[in-house]
């Protein structure tokens, strides 16, 4: 069973920064997709970025793109999220979610729905203020 935990999160001012870190333990894959999705009050959960361990093919949410920044370190099994230029839009708790896959020979890329993703971690809460 793989966990996943979260931390980083808190307050900034508008234009600040934060990173976050998701620490993967238990029984880890050899590779899989992995990512970070955000829900604001009143919201649906949305996905901001995500990746793919085996070769490190990103992507990210029209909203985030040119300010945050995903990697994934394989030897500690930990993802980050860099947050730039932060705006108050940016507030929201922020999961960390993954699932088991291998990319066909035939290429392929990471689901972007959060349906996809089987583990889940705990959220941390960014607010940012103006």
């Amino acid at each position: 069973q793989v966990q996943l935990v979260e931390s980083g999160g808190g307050s900034a001012q508008a234009g600040g920064s934060l990173r976050l870190s998701c620490a993967a333990s238990g029984n880890t894959y050899s590779t899989y997709c992995i990512g970070w999705f955000r829900q604001a009050p009143g919201k649906e959960r949305e996905g901001v970025a995500k990746i793919y361990t085996g070769g490190g093919s990103t992507y990210y949410a029209d909203s985030v793109k040119g300010r945050f920044t995903i990697s994934h370190d394989n030897t500690e099994n930990t993802l980050y999220l860099q947050m730039n230029s932060l705006k108050p839009g940016d507030t929201a708790m922020y999961y960390c979610a993954a699932y088991p896959w291998v990319r066909p020979f035939g290429g392929g890329d990471c689901s972007p729905e959060p349906s996809e993703y089987t583990i889940w971690g705990q959220g941390t809460q960014v607010t940012v203020s103006s």
